[in-house]
């Protein structure tokens, strides 16, 4: 590491950021959206496990078939973005630690331990959705993460005859500035954290 980045570049991660629910009509090309994984998989995770799966719902057709998996309030915004991402968690991720994980029997650990393994599956896909959104802010690209929709429903949609089950949603776009509410608070240093 060289140093801290700089003011500019921790506004756009982090201070000025927002979750956007208003989208411009501007595409995001299949490259723009390979360039964000290609960004936020470089991420840690725990043994290199990479267990977040995504799928990318940009089609028309694809769009229906996740409409009525949204709670009421999510459908118009994510049928305006111009892609969203389903951030999900693939159960037999480790299958893939012998060419993730080279130097261990990593495999081994997990093989079996259904408690682990869905523990694992869900830690860390949620830290790479975390990634995922910092990497899209980073290339200039808005989202806006959400819950709110029926997850088994987004499984029998896109994840059916898969051990991939879904974590959570990100809309994905160039944000009109619409519809954006004052930054809520957020809790102190001394609220949240302690040093021992």
């Amino acid at each position: 590491m060289t140093g801290a980045i700089d003011d500019r570049a921790l506004d756009q991660l982090f201070r000025e950021a927002r979750t956007h629910s208003a989208w411009l009509e501007k595409p995001l090309s299949a490259g723009r959206l390979k360039a964000v994984w290609n960004l936020a998989r470089m991420g840690p995770t725990s043994a290199n496990c990479s267990p977040a799966r995504i799928v990318f719902v940009v089609s028309a057709e694809a769009k229906a078939r996740l409409k009525p998996c949204l709670d009421t309030g999510n459908v118009e915004k994510t049928m305006a973005a111009p892609a969203t991402a389903i951030i999900g968690y693939d159960l037999k991720f480790y299958d893939r630690l012998p060419q993730l994980f080279p130097h261990a029997d990593a495999r081994a650990w997990f093989a079996g331990n259904e408690p682990l393994i869905r523990a694992t599956a869900f830690r860390n896909s949620s830290l790479q959705g975390a990634y995922f959104i910092l990497a899209t802010r980073a290339l200039g690209i808005d989202c806006g993460p959400m819950s709110g929709f029926d997850e088994a429903k987004v499984n029998d949609a896109f994840f059916a005859g898969t051990d991939v089950k879904a974590n959570f949603l990100c809309n994905l776009g160039y944000g009109s500035g619409e519809r954006i509410h004052p930054r809520s608070p957020r809790l102190d240093f001394d609220d949240a954290c302690s040093i021992v």
